[in-house]
């Protein structure tokens, strides 16, 4: 069965009609009406879905890049946690070492210096104690040291000087509240030593 052509085909089938420059789809014909032809979709319909069509989301190096930039940020942050926490603990263990050093010298202070020889060990161990707490003080008030091998080393013998002292202050009478100062200072030391490790 053959088709009716319109008049496009018509056209294109004269000769002298070289100015055409399409040629018409047939129209089917059904009993009734005319259904026009199907056409295909144009091309550029696919490159309107956007960039990453089918696959959902970003690109994968815009993902990347923004995975990178969270990690950044968060070891940022974790950084300035823990230099936060090394600020505190330092100036924390820096009074207790000032405290200490005060309670030793002022015990060291009221021993008879002709005393028993329990007395003279107390009075000796609480000097000592008085001057290495000092030294430490100092050492943590350094805004520009930087030398943790050396403030590690300080923060060790302070806190070995301070349990001895403390252990001799128990057996002397009326040195507790001393004795508790040399504690105090040797755990904030322990705990400042943490965070240099």
């Amino acid at each position: 069965m053959q088709y009716p052509l319109n008049r496009a085909q018509t056209a294109i089938t004269d000769p002298t009609a070289a100015t055409v420059r399409r040629v018409a789809e047939p129209l089917r014909t059904v009993p009734g009406r005319v259904v026009p032809p199907v056409r295909p979709a144009p091309a550029f319909a696919v490159v309107a879905t956007g960039f990453g069509a089918g696959a959902g989301g970003y690109p994968r190096s815009v993902t990347w890049m923004t995975s990178q930039q969270e990690q950044q940020e968060q070891q940022e942050r974790q950084h300035q946690q823990e230099l936060f926490r090394f600020l505190e603990e330092r100036f924390a263990c820096a009074q207790a070492c000032t405290e200490c050093a005060r309670s030793c010298a002022m015990r060291a202070s009221l021993v008879d210096p002709d005393g028993t020889e329990q007395q003279e060990l107390a009075r000796r161990k609480g000097i000592m104690c008085a001057e290495v707490c000092d030294a430490t003080c100092r050492v943590l008030s350094e805004e520009n040291r930087q030398d943790e091998d050396g403030i590690r080393v300080q923060l060790e013998w302070c806190r070995t000087v301070c349990l001895e002292t403390a252990h001799v202050f128990d057996a002397y009478p009326g040195a507790e509240e001393a004795a508790a100062a040399c504690r105090a200072c040797a755990r904030a030391c322990t705990a400042f030593l943490d965070t240099l490790r």
